[in-house]
This record gives C-alpha cells, structure tokens and sequence, in this order.
C-alpha cells in the first residue's frame, strides 16, 4: 500500500508535460492500494514480535514483490510495448539500483516512465541503506557486522526491534540531504531540472538509470562529470561514516576507518592506472580528457554505479576488463554500493597472508587484525563462505547464460554486472540487454536479487532446513 503512493509523482509529472501516460501510473497505483488493502485487513489486529527467521522473509519478499509490482505501470503503458520478462527485469534493476536495462529510445520516452525509473532506484537505494545497516546485521549476515564500525544501527538481538525506525530515520535524512545537495550541484552545472533530480536519484542510490541513451555522455559538461565523481563516491561510502561525520561534524571517521582508506586507495591505483593507459594508447586527445575521463569510469565501474561517458567497452587492451574486475570489489559495508565489499576483499587478502605466514612458522599465533583490533576466525569463516557462495553461484550463472548460446565475454560480463549490481558489460551487453534471450534475463534478473541481498539472505530461504520446525 505504501509503495503504492510513489506512483503518484509519476502521475504530476506526466499532468505537467501533457505526454498522455498518466492513466498506466494511475490505474496501477490502484490496483496497488487495493491488493496491499486487502492483504493487511485480515491482518491488521495482529501483534507479534518479528524473529530472525520472519526477517529473513521479510527481506526477500520486500525486494521480489515490490519488483513484481514495479512491473504494472511499464505494462500497463501500451506504447512502450514491453513483455512481462523486460518489464520484470527493467523493475528489478531499478529497486537493486543495478542498471542494466533493456529500454531503447530513452530520449524519446515520456517524462513520467523516465522519473519512475529514476525513482525506483532511489527507493531502492533508501531500502539498501536500512538493509545493509540495520537489518542485515540483526540476522547475522550482513557486510556490516564484519567490521565493527561506531554504527548507529541496533545490537544484534533475537528478535527485530524497534530500534531499527530510529536507525532508518537517521539514515533517511543523510540520505535525502546527499540527495537534495547533488540535484541542486547538477543544476548549478547546467543540467535541467528534471534531468538534475532524476540524476540525484540513480547517482547517490549508485544505480546507473539515465534519462538519455548516451547515459551522462549526453551533457558532454566537465562540472556534471566532476559532481558525478564526488557524489558516487560518496554514495560508495559506508552511510554509518556518514551519520557520525554528521552528528559530529567531523571527518575523523572517515580517516580513522580502515574500509574507506583502502576503498579510497584502490579508486586512486586504478584510476591511475586507467590513466596512463588511455593517455599513452592515444586513445584520448590530451592529457585532461585521459585524467576525466579515466577518473569518471573508474569511479563509476568500482561503485557499481554504471554510468558512462563514452563506450568505454571500446577501449584498448586491458581497460574494459579491469573496469569490470573492479566492480567485484563494489563500495564499501553498509552503502548503496554493489560487488562483494571492500571489508570482505580485505579481509580475504589478510587471510590469504596468514595461510602464507603459516606455512613458514605453522605453529605460530598470528591474528588477522582491522585497525589495531584482532578479527574473530568465525568471522573470517563466514567470508571465506560468502566467498565460496559468490564463486558458485557465478560460474552456475555464467553457464546457464553461454548454454542458451551467449559467448564467453558476453556471459562473463552480464553475470559480474548483475551479481555485483553494476550494470553495464562488454560484448552483446555493452549498450543494454534488450538483445539477449529470455530465460537469460530471469537467471540475470536472479542474480540482481542474489547480489543485492548478499547472497546469503536469498540463499538460506532455498534450504530445506530453514523450512524445518
């Protein structure tokens, strides 16, 4: 019922350009308002304390549901002429703020189905902040608990409580302030109004969406760039960094943190890298359009984001591969950033290096520390599990995808750009992901699901076991 209600300034919108696609937003938010109304009325005396095992449903129904209900309005508008699968797929991709999208034409698209898809990556982005920091943690799973951040987020208990409206609150309002300051930075930049909030939207939810094919190559402005650059790389930023930056106005958080300083040196390695490349392969005019543009998409790939300047699938050697290879890394614990996290890589590396340590002195204490603060070996178990899962799930995906006849390139990319939630690929995915089958956009469309709720969430409700008594 409540996700009915952002159906509505679809419908202003369409009431202020007069393009005729009103009635598509109008009638789905009914039938939204009635089924939620008829589902809750049953229901609406009862009173019972969530457990973990409910949250886990709870979260999974939350994305899968509303991605099915984010379907209507894309079918219901009869001149965009979309199948179930696309509309599906366009859905979920929005609400995981992936990106991928199988829409062509977006210039010539009404200004209401532009602004929806823009706004269900920004709901999107707001339902991941409140998951990754507040939810996620109290089941147990969640990117947040590997590294014990001063978080505003409730204590893991047994059962979900109240607490988590006070976390959410907290980390709705950072968030529609990053959100309010970047629309108003792309204005002051010369973007349009529209084209200013929409971009904010899918910009801090680290989506990707855009209101024109050509993505933010469509501006061809140095200032929108560099407001792109800083806002997704805030947006990648763990928001409990945010919140106590805020509360106490100052940046010491950031510093003292160790996911944000490797996160950070990793964006200035590889942009580095990125840099020199395209400077000394001529792929570029001159040296600032190498350091822009270099910046720009390294930025934008390492966060998931997605957004794009020019087809940089099309660069020379190694680039397109390492852009996509840094998606893996994604942002970092508790932001709307995709890919496996920065507090995971680390603490596999750490791992990585005690196993070698081990072998030279194997009886040898040695502790894998964050900080100056030792990590538990569960905790460590737990990443080498996420790590093991991710592998699988991803060589399955990638299989299923090249035995419906996609080559290599083409289903290594969509699988890495749906699992880690960055959008773009190479090969047949480069643009967006209209030409390919439909059973590869349901196992893609899985994927997006996989990869936003950290695999493991989606996963355990796959077991016989959490089913038992």
């Amino acid at each position: 019922m409540l996700f009915s209600f952002t159906l509505i300034p679809p419908v202003i919108i369409d009431f202020i350009y007069q393009e005729n696609a009103a009635d598509a937003f109008f009638t789905s938010y009914l039938s939204l308002l009635a089924v939620g109304f008829v589902l809750w009325l049953p229901v609406k005396n009862s009173k019972k304390d969530l457990r973990l095992r409910d949250g886990f449903i709870v979260v999974v129904l939350f994305w899968f549901i509303l991605s099915v209900s984010g379907t209507l309005p894309l079918l219901l508008y009869e001149q965009l002429d979309i199948s179930i699968t696309d509309a599906f797929f366009e859905s979920v991709s929005g609400l995981t703020t992936t990106g991928a999208t199988v829409l062509t034409g977006l210039d010539d698209l009404p200004h209401s189905i532009l602004f929806y898809r823009q706004e269900l990556q920004w709901l999107g982005g707001m339902g991941i902040i409140v998951l990754a920091v507040a939810v996620l943690p109290m089941l147990g799973i969640g990117g947040m608990q590997l590294y014990k951040a001063e978080t505003p987020g409730p204590i893991k208990d047994n059962k979900l409580t109240p607490r988590i409206t006070e976390t959410a609150k907290a980390l709705w309002y950072i968030y529609l302030t990053l959100t309010v300051t970047c629309a108003l930075s792309y204005w002051a930049a010369g973007m349009n109004l529209f084209d200013a909030v929409t971009h904010s939207f899918s910009t801090v939810a680290i989506g990707g969406f855009s209101t024109h094919d050509a993505s933010l190559g469509y501006f061809d402005s140095v200032a929108i760039k560099v407001v792109a650059i800083v806002f997704m790389f805030l947006g990648g930023v763990n928001f409990a960094l945010h919140f106590v930056a805020f509360r106490n106005w100052n940046v010491k958080a950031y510093i003292n943190d160790t996911e944000f300083k490797v996160y950070f040196r990793v964006l200035i390695l590889v942009s580095i890298i990125v840099v020199a490349f395209l400077h000394f392969s001529g792929a570029t005019q001159n040296h600032s359009d190498s350091i822009l543009l270099g910046v720009f998409h390294v930025v934008s790939m390492a966060t998931t984001t997605g957004f794009s300047t020019t087809e940089f699938h099309l660069w020379p050697t190694v680039l397109p591969v390492l852009l996509i290879f840094t998606s893996f890394i994604g942002g970092c614990a508790g932001s709307t950033g995709g890919g496996m996290k920065v507090i995971r890589v680390i603490l596999l590396l750490k791992q990585g290096v005690r196993e070698l340590q081990r072998l030279i002195h194997p009886n040898a204490v040695i502790l894998v520390k964050i900080g100056k603060k030792p990590v538990a070996d569960s905790i460590i178990d737990a990443v080498w599990g996420f790590f093991a899962i991710y592998v699988a799930v991803f060589v399955i995906m990638m299989l299923l995808l090249m035995a419906t006849g996609l080559d290599q390139v083409t289903s290594f990319s969509a699988v890495a750009a749906t699992l880690n939630n960055l959008g773009p690929g190479l090969g047949d995915v480069a643009s967006n992901y209209s030409g390919i089958n439909d059973f590869s956009k349901w196992v893609l469309s899985f994927g997006m699901l996989l990869g936003r709720l950290e695999i493991f969430t989606l996963l355990v409700l796959l077991t016989p076991a959490f089913w038992r008594k």
